[in-house]
């Protein structure tokens, strides 16, 4: 009897061991169902074993799982009602315009004007648009040694007594999320793509010079783009190109990509430039084709706030070298516009990982050191790899066929890189080190789009003003606000014209919102494709299932999907398009904008779970309880640890 009650307690006798370091990693999008694939092929070993020790379980994700309010539940302990973060994009309901969610740049309030020349009367700011407390910064404040590496959804980083890098939402040093430059004798037909730039070039006896675009000079009047000059030269015959650009000569061979330059780009001549660092990739020379990274802010000289405490980001250079900050640095869009093949993209992504395993290696010595600590690490490989890479292994995705084969174990490849990883993590963990390897959500396969406003617009709750048709409609603009009763904005955000919040809004608060709030919930989960399949999972009601002080601000209903489908991007920016239904023909063949329970996310840790359900919001109060250290009273998640 005395060796059953000890093997009754022993889970309690494990949960009470003292723990003084933590170590967690974020795979993002690393997805139950492939790890368990991949587990049974043998080629996880890592992940076996710690599993063998601890635990294994499905982690649920956000509604809806998108990359910022996920990560923003795990940082949090909020749901999206109590930090803010709906969707990549919100809109102002006065203006209805769209908006990135994540960060706001404000320019100086006021400014003297000399000549060409402005002077700014203050200083410009960045902020973070996430609300609530991040579950570090309580970390911190009690003493805990913590790292942040490059968690999503904390741009500008927060202010606090800790390390941190910010991750996915950090901007170009453009400002945008990622334009890449792409020089050719060999132009398409149409040169304007979405997330970078076509610059056709000239080769006279293999030589041309150009301009690489910089960050807005905002000290000039009509802020015209700064620029850096460089000057190509091609021999055909030797399959390379000789670049000279900031003080700096490059010889590279096709294929082939040159380490970091910096770049400095003047704005005021001798008092002020802006620093930002690139890589050239020769990727053929006859004909000519040259790949340039996005202008990625400085670690040695930010621009912009990136980490803290200031002087981090230039640390990290002296242990690894210059690296990638920009937020989302696998150059999905070089691969979506053509720009790339299967084999370039791979390439580039592959830079990224690398780089970012010398630094997990960086962060793991100094880890290793400490006597308390926390430390989180991030890789966004599996999630990247899956948007991209689905139609490779999907012999049912509409992208198959053209898809190619070389690549068709490439996510799995992906998965092996993540899993040595974890071994690296396991040689620094002792048993009073707790080791959480966790993703954000999950994968599935993204077949076909649904445009959302097209369905409303189709079923009498959208309308179009006179002379306007489907396909003329862009950003919500040519919308017929007089009539129309709902309409969606952002990938899984669908909003009721409400009188006194929208600008122009018609229908009414009460009885007449609870009415239409129910008859598109059930229209919604009705919908059928062509084939019979339903689309729509859950319609989910955001008042239902969001608490918090900016509840108020969220979308109505949530479209959360089937396996298969996905809210359309023409639909995410406000477009009417005239179908509702196409198939999927982009490279971006994975997704996991559906619905929550389609696409749970993943927890594996050294001791063993006694929650049944653990959650993303069950993380910031266990990371706290693990130091001892209560949760505040706002976080709606509990101590994975202590059970249900």
């Amino acid at each position: 009897m005395k060796y059953l009650m000890l093997f009754l307690l022993l889970p309690a006798l494990l949960f009470a061991q003292p723990v003084e370091k933590v170590l967690c990693i974020g795979f993002d999008g690393m997805d139950p169902q492939l790890l368990q694939k991949y587990l049974d092929q043998g080629v996880m070993p890592n992940f076996e074993n710690l599993i063998a020790d601890g635990d294994f379980k499905n982690l649920e994700t956000a509604i809806p799982p998108q990359s910022p309010v996920a990560w923003s539940n795990f940082i949090t302990g909020m749901d999206p009602g109590g930090h803010g973060i709906f969707d990549f994009i919100h809109r102002d309901p006065k203006t209805l315009a769209p908006y990135l969610s994540a960060a706001q740049a404000m320019a100086p309030p006021r400014w003297w004007h000399v000549a060409d020349w402005k002077i700014p009367r203050g200083s410009g700011s960045v902020e973070l648009l996430r609300h609530g407390t991040a579950f570090w910064e309580i970390l911190a404040e009690a003493g805990v040694d913590v790292t942040i590496f490059k968690v999503p959804s904390n741009f500008p980083p927060v202010d606090c007594e800790c390390r941190s890098l910010s991750g996915m939402g950090t901007p170009d040093i453009l400002g945008t999320y990622g334009i890449f430059s792409y020089y050719t004798n060999d132009p398409p037909e149409d040169i304007n793509i979405s997330g970078g730039r076509i610059i056709p070039v000239s080769l006279r006896d293999g030589h041309t010079k150009t301009t690489l675009g910089g960050p807005v000079n905002s000290y000039r009047d009509g802020d015209p783009e700064s620029e850096a000059n460089f000057d190509i030269t091609v021999d055909r015959n030797s399959q390379t190109a000789l670049l000279k650009i900031a003080d700096e000569t490059i010889l590279l061979n096709e294929d082939q990509w040159s380490d970091w330059v910096t770049i400095d780009f003047q704005m005021v001549p001798l008092l002020k430039s802006v620093s930002g660092i690139c890589r050239f990739y020769l990727m053929g020379t006859d004909p000519f084709r040259l790949y340039v990274t996005p202008v990625n802010i400085d670690p040695v000289n930010p621009e912009m706030p990136i980490c803290t405490p200031e002087n981090y980001s230039s640390e990290l250079v002296d242990d690894i070298g210059l690296y990638y900050t920009q937020g989302l640095p696998d150059d999905t869009k070089a691969l979506e516009e053509g720009v790339f093949s299967d084999h370039n993209y791979v390439s580039q992504s592959g830079k990224v990982l690398t780089e970012r395993i010398q630094q997990f290696q960086s962060e793991l010595d100094n880890f290793k050191s400490l006597d308390k600590g926390y430390l989180f690490f991030y890789f966004n490989s599996p999630d990247q790899t899956c948007h991209t890479f689905w139609r490779n292994m999907d012999e049912d995705h509409p992208m198959h066929e053209n898809a190619g084969g070389e690549y068709q174990d490439h996510i799995k490849n992906i998965y092996i890189e993540c899993d040595k990883a974890l071994g690296m993590a396991m040689e620094v963990t002792d048993d009073k080190t707790l080791l959480v390897a966790m993703s954000d959500h999950g994968f599935a396969p993204y077949n076909r789009s649904f445009h959302l406003n097209s369905w409303l617009h189709q079923n009498g709750y959208l309308f179009l003003k006179k002379g306007k048709k489907p396909g003329d409609i862009e950003y919500l603009m040519g919308i017929d606000w007089r009539r129309t009763k709902a309409y969606a904005i952002g990938i899984n955000g669908l909003y009721l014209n409400l009188r006194g919040r929208e600008r122009r809004g018609i229908v009414n608060q009460g009885q007449d919102r609870e009415e239409l709030l129910a008859e598109i919930c059930e229209a919604l989960e009705q919908v059928k494709d062509f084939d019979g399949k339903l689309a729509i999972k859950h319609a989910y009601r955001t008042d239902e299932i969001y608490h918090g002080p900016y509840a108020k601000d969220a979308p109505d209903i949530i479209v959360g999907y089937h396996r298969e489908f996905r809210g359309s991007n023409e639909s995410a920016l406000g477009e009417v398009p005239a179908e509702i239904f196409i198939d999927n023909m982009m490279k971006w063949s994975g997704d996991h904008c559906m619905a929550a329970d389609e696409v749970p996310g993943i927890i594996i840790t050294n001791r063993p779970i006694r929650a049944l359900h653990p959650a993303l919001l069950d993380l910031a109060p266990t990371f706290l309880a693990l130091f001892n250290l209560e949760p505040l009273p706002e976080m709606v998640g509990k101590n994975i640890f202590e059970g249900e």
